[in-house]
């Protein structure tokens, strides 16, 4: 009988305990509408990049004798970091040199002074010959001498005529010549040069190393990178923005960033740049940002979030967006359901531009 008696107090204490919870869980706490400030943003995450930051590709392929840099290291404009093997180039350009000697107009003077001086006699024998002639000419006005005397000075001026153009045209030809051979070996052995300096790979900027990917032995092509050189003060955050957000975006728009290198700090940035095509894989447009003020610290390839700003209203009529319904409806304390126009948005607000007032209590729902 005692058994009995505890069981039954028992099992009321329970009943009690369940009908107190129950009645807790129906009990609403209402909030009233509050005037507060309220910034739409949009979410975009992205990385920390190098002002000028690029890859740098070999123009040849080799394999690499020296590496003249470390990483971390600032460099030059023009500061050689590679250099690869080439003794194959150097033999090509001494032979180059070689022959641009052998071909140049010093080394041929002695073929363009003596068809120079062939061009000479040839001149002065055409010039004794016409003076012959032009006296064999008077004698014969005057009736002197024979007809075929005339004829032999003529014959003899026609060939030194010949022979004067000959020794014109072969004097031109030659210089000619030597002067395209000439010309020709220079520029190849200029090229020859062009193609040593390729087996030095060089900074295009001055800044920063920041990798080195191979190492002394290794071979390298042209398309694959093979250090990473960036500006080493300037950085700049490189973002990708979601397609539904694009089109809110305006150049200059202000922009907060946060970092997990930075816990707990935030830095302001404007929006400099919007990229117009789209990553189809990633349904993602990529936009540039600028510090405005920038951490002491960078380095490249960070990661970092970003908040870029829409719109900002300092005092406007706000509610928790929990207790929004369907974009446009809001529950009253006393079971009302109320349609409201709304405003800007964040993670926790929106506004409420009309449909209530700061004296509305309201519920998250309606038992």
């Amino acid at each position: 009988m005692k058994y009995i008696k505890y069981y039954f107090i028992k099992s009321c204490l329970a009943c009690l305990t369940f009908l107190s919870l129950n009645s807790c869980a129906k009990k609403q706490t209402s909030i009233f509408p509050s005037e507060e400030k309220i910034t739409s943003s949009v979410y975009a995450s992205g990385t920390i990049k190098s002002l000028s930051q690029y890859e740098v590709y070999s123009k040849v392929s080799g394999i690499i004798e020296q590496i003249l840099v470390k990483e971390g290291e600032a460099v030059k404009m023009g500061q050689p970091i590679y250099k690869l093997s080439n003794k194959a180039q150097e033999l090509n350009f001494e032979n180059a040199k070689l022959l641009a000697n052998f071909s140049s107009e010093n080394a041929n003077q002695e073929k363009l002074n003596q068809a120079q001086t062939e061009m000479e006699v040839a001149k002065l024998k055409l010039e004794n010959d016409l003076s012959l002639l032009d006296r064999q000419k008077k004698l014969w006005s005057g009736e002197i001498g024979s007809k075929n005397e005339l004829e032999q000075r003529e014959l003899a001026y026609k060939n030194s005529m010949a022979l004067y153009n000959a020794s014109k045209l072969k004097w031109n030809d030659l210089k000619k010549q030597i002067d395209f051979q000439s010309k020709q070996t220079e520029k190849s052995a200029a090229i020859s040069s062009t193609s040593m300096n390729d087996y030095i790979v060089k900074s295009e900027i001055a800044g920063r190393i920041y990798s080195l990917t191979k190492e002394k032995g290794e071979m390298i092509n042209t398309q694959t990178p093979i250090a990473i050189i960036g500006d080493a003060n300037k950085f700049y955050i490189e973002l990708q923005v979601d397609e539904y957000d694009i089109s809110k975006l305006t150049k200059g728009q202000k922009i907060i960033i946060s970092m997990d290198s930075y816990k707990g700090q935030t830095f302001e940035a404007v929006l400099e740049k919007i990229y117009p095509l789209m990553n189809e894989k990633s349904k993602s447009f990529k936009v540039d940002a600028v510090f405005t003020n920038q951490p002491q610290n960078l380095f490249p390839n960070l990661s970092a979030q970003a908040n870029i700003i829409i719109e900002v209203k300092e005092k406007v009529l706000t509610i928790p967006r929990s207790f929004l319904i369907d974009n446009e409806y809001v529950y009253l304390a006393n079971k009302e359901k109320r349609k409201v126009k709304i405003g800007l948005m964040d993670y926790e607000k929106v506004e409420i531009l009309s449909g209530l007032t700061i004296k509305d209590a309201l519920v998250n729902s309606i038992q």
